[in-house]
């Protein structure tokens, strides 16, 4: 099989719904456009949006601690900076991330919608050339930005070893890909890869939290997955973090060359 791109994702706000992306341009020392681009912070966390700096996600509302998140259905239109948050076939709130009462509006929704042992009032953060990634700055990469790929053979041989059906987005990847056996990217720490019409630096593994036992089709802690893990491959792993070095659009069905 010809290594392709099977899928790709975006997560305009940390902790909500995966967006599918048919293709988008990549930047230079970039993650993908809007990835990432928001996040709603508890309200014990101290962020500075003239500074911004990388804070872990537990600062954040996020799946690891809010499985209840996985119970809404999000969708951000870039070009007007509208959210829409939809639970089952109803939606429950419209409103801008890009201006200030609309902010305050999500920022109230989110207050209604968390447990009550979640530190409040939330905000919606956000600051100019930042992303609220999950990965510390990596020191054998030139930027803190990167793009995570997963190959759909790793999990597809999860799947086996679990005897159960492992929905990908558990992951949050951007690109999914197939093609290589299944672990073989793993290998490719600090290879170049071309990725559709753009060029790839692997820097690092992606190593799993507790995020990962939430069904996102049913917001329950299903799987113990980073204990599955261990106890199947004795490591936490599942993808690859990369980082821009060559830029260029991406589409699904392009294909990775240099694995």
């Amino acid at each position: 099989m010809a290594t392709a791109i099977r899928a790709i994702y975006r997560y305009p706000v940390k902790g909500l719904s995966a967006e599918t992306l048919d293709r988008v341009a990549l930047d230079v020392g970039q993650c993908l456009p809007h990835d990432r681009r928001f996040a709603i912070a508890l309200g014990t966390t101290e962020f500075d949006p003239t500074h911004p700096r990388w804070l872990q996600k537990t600062h954040f509302i996020m799946l690891m601690r809010d499985e209840t998140l996985a119970r809404l259905q999000t969708r951000f239109d870039a070009a007007s900076g509208v959210l829409t948050v939809a639970e089952g076939d109803r939606i429950v709130l419209q409103a801008s991330l890009t201006e200030a009462e609309g902010r305050r509006r999500i920022a109230h929704f989110f207050d209604d919608f968390m447990d009550a042992a979640v530190p409040k009032p939330l905000r919606v953060v956000e600051a100019p050339g930042h992303a609220f990634g999950d990965a510390r700055p990596k020191p054998n990469a030139a930027t803190d930005k990167y793009v995570s790929l997963i190959n759909l053979a790793s999990i597809r041989d999860l799947e086996a070893r679990l005897g159960a059906a492992v929905d990908p987005i558990r992951f949050r990847a951007n690109v999914y890909f197939d093609g290589p056996p299944a672990w073989r990217e793993q290998d490719w720490m600090e290879r170049e890869i071309a990725v559709g019409g753009a060029k790839l630096r692997v820097i690092a593994p992606i190593t799993r939290c507790a995020a990962t036992e939430v069904n996102p089709a049913t917001a329950e802690r299903d799987i113990p997955m980073v204990a599955e893990l261990l106890r199947h491959y004795g490591h936490n792993l599942m993808g690859i973090y990369a980082e821009v070095v060559g830029a260029g659009e991406i589409a699904v069905g392009d294909p990775l060359s240099g694995v």
